[in-house]
């Protein structure tokens, strides 16, 4: 036998028709048969692969109809008969818990300030639901019937922050019991209302007064749901006030060249919403910073208590901030007594400031929200440190 050597100059006239290769007719036939089926195999597959593409921009197509840029508008019949004619369980006055095309919601009825046609009504849902944001609670579609606009929004498990801060039935009990659920409650109200201003919508009529952002105009603490399974927060009412054609603030006019006034809740109207009646980003920022303040104390907004003379007194959870903040030990007596005293004094001293800077009486020296979530973000992540996940920082 030959043995190769690798440092032999090559044959040039080697080729492969000079090696003997044995082979039968059967053989031969077997492989063609063999070859044969792997190719009508692979093109099985390849048009398989091709169907599959069409049915996928086919359901893609489907479900894109289904998506929050395509909000839902919603037959009365439908909300009728969701809601057992408005005999279905109520979360409160004028909000239904039901079922609407296989999923669970919650209907909220509002009166119209203004009459709105239904193309711009359509118009308005498509800004407000192409807006998406994990502290948001997503508004699906809405019906109108008269003078009246049924709301659709997802249902998320849980409670108001009002009601986890404040329990009726035990005041001494609350779920919010150590100080990281409460900074991880102010960071999402934060951050959501950070993208409220500055990232959802466009256009001028989002109720902005800068062109691009909405104004939320109904922050307060009844307004948030803390979740159920993990106690972070929702905020509520997104895009509500431009639906009902509420009043908005109007590029360097406070009023907004509008005469239709809104309703505020007492306790979170800043001095000049209280005056004008419009809302505009710099009362909202007011509104949340009472919030935060009602996160830090577990004090109400505002309340009034009885004197010994028999008259009573109004007590606001702005003022006594500002005392505790302005007393040597004060902050300390002042954050909620069911935390215990475990918390840092040092992030609770500059969590209360960020709070009193928001209900400045000046609006025009309020923060804006970007510079409050990274504030809060800050003071947040030096309690817990920087986690990544798949979305970003948490």
């Amino acid at each position: 036998m030959a043995v190769f050597d690798p440092s032999a100059p090559l044959d040039k006239t080697f080729s492969v028709r000079s090696i003997p290769i044995q082979t039968s007719k059967s053989t031969s036939k077997n492989g063609n048969l063999k070859l044969k089926d792997k190719l009508s195999e692979k093109r099985k597959k390849l048009d398989n692969i091709q169907e599959s593409f069409e049915n996928t921009n086919y359901d893609f197509e489907c479900l894109k109809d289904t998506l929050p840029e395509n909000p839902n508008i919603y037959h009365f019949s439908e909300i009728s008969a969701a809601t057992a004619n408005f005999s279905a369980p109520r979360l409160s006055s004028s909000s239904w818990r039901c079922v609407i095309r296989h999923r669970e919601v919650v209907v909220s009825r509002r009166d119209f300030r203004r009459q709105i046609d239904i193309p711009e009504l359509s118009r308005r849902l498509a800004l407000i639901c192409r807006s998406h944001h994990s502290s948001l609670l997503k508004l699906l579609g809405a019906s109108v019937s008269g003078a009246v606009i049924f709301l659709v929004n997802e249902f998320v498990p849980g409670a108001s922050l009002a009601d986890c801060l404040r329990n009726r039935r035990n005041p001494s009990f609350t779920d919010l019991n150590t100080w990281i659920s409460r900074m991880q409650i102010a960071s999402d109200v934060a951050h959501g209302l950070d993208y409220i201003h500055n990232f959802s919508g466009s256009g001028s009529d989002s109720g902005s007064g800068s062109g691009s952002g909405f104004v939320h105009k109904h922050i307060k603490s009844s307004s948030i749901v803390i979740t159920e399974e993990n106690l972070r927060a929702r905020i509520c009412h997104f895009g509500v006030s431009g639906l009902c054609g509420e009043a908005v603030a109007g590029d360097g006019d406070p009023s907004g060249g509008r005469t239709v006034r809104i309703e505020g809740r007492r306790g979170y109207m800043a001095p000049e919403f209280q005056i004008s009646g419009v809302a505009t980003k710099k009362s909202d920022v007011y509104a949340f910073g009472v919030v935060v303040l009602e996160l830090l104390s577990g004090e109400e907004a505002v309340k009034f208590e009885f004197n010994d003379d028999g008259g009573y007194r109004r007590i606001s959870v702005v003022e006594t901030a500002k005392i505790a903040a302005e007393e040597n030990g004060g902050v300390r007596k002042w954050v909620d007594t069911r935390l215990r005293d475990s918390f840092p004094v040092n992030v609770a001293e500059r969590m209360i400031r960020v709070g009193l800077e928001c209900v400045g009486d000046d609006p025009n020296e309020r923060p804006d929200m970007g510079w409050v979530s990274d504030e809060v973000s800050k003071l947040y992540l030096d309690l817990v440190g920087p986690t990544v996940t798949s979305f970003g920082w948490v």
